[in-house]
């Protein structure tokens, strides 16, 4: 999950022929396809919303609470978060506050359905070096030196949040490497610190952070940097399509019991996955690890979500399940993003740090609702609009 490391960028007037194909140029009015919001969002009353106990009330507010020291000059959350300085902090004050400041608003896919995916994340700990040797010798880079990133929005507002990044040749940008390459060829970027298995490289990337046991007993804490521009794919996918899985069995302990049975087909599972994460060191803490928002997120009660749909800093209400089948329904704050979190009803439950969080995290893909609760007399978010499914011909 990504931190507000920024990398040297360069704006490139030369790159505008590019940007003008990513834009969506098309021939004319009849070539363009049909078209769909992203996502909905369906006017609620507090009275439909699950019913939450008094404690994940209070601690729920107090995750979102927690980021308004970022949000103060918000236009959209920039007065409520003021106004929610005083709350005390007991379930009945927090209902009227809430009821009295914000509106509901539940989101709704294709076709109306108010159900998605809800799966979690957290902050992994593995064994690794801050120097090369025999066992520890999977390198963790930082952001390379030749990577150039271009903001499009700079230029396209209609493409906001999107980056080309790439590398220099002569006078022409080319797509950066992709991980195959990356974990064949190396990078020109520093090292960040070195772990002892692949799979835990990958792991690692798909969380977006976590920490290095070192011998010496502390832990390194690194976090998400940058990353090489290309899309991810999930390996869990590849190992479906393989027939390695079914897909109703993919979890995070069932790719590492096939990679652990399968050592010579490894590189073979990363090279499916283009995408390719790149990594800073941040100061250790008691905290818990910082999301997109630029605040600690708290276990339990921080998500990641996709921001074309959820701002972050939005308020959430999300009912679903643990992996067991229990009921999970609570305030959630929207405080991170990810590359896999992406659609219409989609969230990423933080669980918190160490192999209790993982095995919980790493077991949960899970069917949820969620309701956006809404500073009143805001204009509801501007939701992208994506191309109908194209059916095919009998």
């Amino acid at each position: 999950m990504n931190s507000r490391f920024k990398a040297w960028r360069h704006r490139l007037a030369w790159t505008l022929p590019m940007v003008a194909v990513l834009a969506g140029c098309t021939g004319g009015d009849n070539n363009k396809p049909k078209t769909h919001a992203l996502a909905t969002y369906s006017s609620a009353t507090w009275e439909a919303l699950p019913t939450v106990s008094d404690n994940d009330l209070v601690a729920g507010f107090g995750s979102w609470r927690s980021a308004c020291t970022r949000l103060k000059a918000d236009p959209i959350w920039g007065s409520t978060c003021a106004a929610a300085s005083t709350v005390p902090q007991t379930a009945s004050d927090i209902r009227g506050f809430l009821k009295q400041n914000l509106d509901v608003y539940g989101l709704r896919a294709a076709n109306d359905n108010p159900n998605g995916l809800i799966t979690g994340y957290y902050e992994p700990v593995y064994p690794g070096s801050l120097t090369q040797t025999a066992v520890a010798n999977i390198p963790v880079y930082g952001v390379p030196e030749d990577m150039i990133i271009v903001s499009l929005d700079s230029i396209y507002p209609e493409l906001k949040g999107k980056r080309l990044r790439g590398r220099l040749e002569g006078r022409v940008l080319k797509p950066y490497d992709d991980a195959a390459t990356i974990e064949t060829k190396g990078v020109k970027a520093p090292v960040v610190a070195w772990l002892t298995d692949p799979m835990n490289l990958q792991f690692l990337q798909i969380q977006g952070s976590g920490r290095i046991q070192l011998d010496d007993g502390r832990q390194l804490r690194i976090a998400y940097a940058d990353q090489n521009g290309h899309p991810y794919r999930p390996i869990g996918r590849w190992l479906v399509e393989q027939g390695e899985l079914k897909k109703e069995d993919v979890t995070m302990g069932a790719i590492s019991d096939w990679a652990k049975a399968n050592p010579a087909r490894i590189p073979e599972l990363l090279g499916s996955n283009p995408s390719y994460v790149f990594f800073t060191r941040n100061p250790d803490s008691n905290e818990g690890p910082r999301g997109s928002l630029n605040v600690p997120l708290t276990a339990g009660y921080s998500a990641a979500v996709d921001r074309k749909v959820i701002p972050l800093g939005s308020l959430l209400w999300l009912s679903t399940t643990r992996p067991d089948g229990t009921a999970l329904v609570r305030p959630v704050a929207a405080q991170d993003t990810g590359g896999a979190i992406a659609g219409e009803v989609r969230a990423d439950l933080f669980w918190g740090t160490g192999e209790a969080a993982g095995q919980l995290a790493g077991d949960m893909k899970q069917q949820g609702q969620i309701w956006m609760l809404w500073p009143k007399g805001a204009a509801l978010p501007q939701v992208p609009q994506v191309a109908d499914a194209v059916k095919a011909n009998p």
